[in-house]
């Protein structure tokens, strides 16, 4: 049972609009409390899950040199992620089925009076294409209770993966993966549009066509496009003919082209390769590198031994120049189908009352 205290502060609700009580939900550049973690225990997606292990500490190790990192994980794996993390990084036991904190994680708010906040959306591991999911169904509120975050709940089956918001009011989406009928059947894209704004306390919704063709997570926006600040947009393309998916990065650039955010502002766009020529280690290896994260004073972004490394780290270097650039190899995490984005969810940072 809470105490009284701590069930004063908190608030839960599936009806109200966060708005109405001055919740919205930060863009992932500002400040962050902490960022959440969840340690990989489904072998059925890991070739290599010692090697998975291993880069999933080594992400870890890296945001802990900006900010505080807490890693979830099943009893039966503190022993062994203790021993791999290193002493900074927070270890808490939660009951996991898989490792994707962006999607199974609560997608935090802040008030404008100085509270913390998230919404928990229904999670059906994408589309159940893994099962069971009911314990990772669960981690979101699990989070949102162990912060004392007040709660929204809602019904949209959806994942952070999905979105990317501006904190100041607009958010970007994908027509293939949340109008898919394998989450949200029978809802409407106006519905799930209303939803969005209700839980994340956004005033737009822009939506992409995103990807049909690519099955893990039905085209996740942090696959495609990223908000750099507001106005500006980061968005995947390729610049080889080749590459199958040049024309699903154009329709994308194309479907952006043109629209204007919640504050009226005709949004600018700014291009990155993806990192094809990596697809040799599977079809399901993640290649992207807007599936990048970004922690208090730096950008923690993959690097996959080809020459457009070089390239995509020059790309955030000028999006970001007072940020630390911190390339990390991820190719165990990228043959389970994501990034470091995928792997982790920031806990805002409450700002002080005025």
């Amino acid at each position: 049972m809470l105490d009284a205290q701590l069930q004063s502060r908190l608030f839960a609700t599936h009806t109200e609009a966060a708005s109405a009580r001055g919740f919205k939900m930060p863009a992932e550049w500002e400040e962050h409390e902490r960022t959440w973690m969840m340690w990989p225990t489904r072998t059925e997606v890991w070739s290599h899950l010692a090697e998975t292990k291993q880069n999933f500490a080594t992400v870890a190790n890296a945001i802990v040199q900006f900010e505080p990192v807490t890693m979830l994980v099943s009893p039966s794996d503190e022993a062994e992620a203790r021993s791999l993390l290193g002493a900074d990084v927070h270890v808490e036991v939660c009951p996991l089925d898989d490792s994707w904190a962006r999607d199974a994680g609560p997608n935090f708010l802040l008030s404008d009076d100085g509270q913390l906040g998230g919404a928990v959306f229904r999670f059906n591991a994408w589309g159940e294409q893994y099962v069971p999911y009911a314990r990772d169904a669960l981690v979101a509120e699990s989070v949102l209770r162990r912060t004392q975050a007040n709660i929204w709940f809602s019904e949209l089956v959806a994942e952070g993966g999905a979105i990317s918001v501006d904190g100041e009011g607009t958010l970007i989406t994908t027509e293939s993966c949340l109008l898919n009928t394998n989450r949200n059947p029978g809802w409407s894209k106006d519905e799930v549009t209303q939803e969005l704004c209700r839980v994340l306390g956004v005033e737009k919704v822009i939506w992409l066509p995103g990807n049909d063709d690519e099955t893990e997570t039905n085209g996740h926006v942090d696959g495609i496009a990223q908000f750099v600040r507001p106005g500006l947009v980061l968005m995947e393309t390729s610049f080889d003919t080749a590459h199958p998916w040049y024309d699903m990065f154009k329709r994308n650039i194309d479907a952006l082209s043109g629209q204007m955010d919640a504050k009226g502002r005709k949004l600018d766009v700014v291009l990155i390769e993806d990192g094809y020529g990596c697809s040799t280690h599977g079809e399901k290896f993640c290649t992207s590198y807007i599936n990048s994260y970004l922690v208090n004073g730096a950008v923690i972004m993959p690097k996959y031994g080809i020459a457009t490394d070089d390239r995509a780290a020059a790309v955030y270097r000028r999006l970001y120049p007072e940020r630390e650039i911190v390339q990390v190899c991820i190719d165990a995490i990228a043959e389970g189908g994501g990034g470091i984005h995928c792997i982790t969810q920031q806990q805002p940072r409450v700002r002080s009352r005025c």
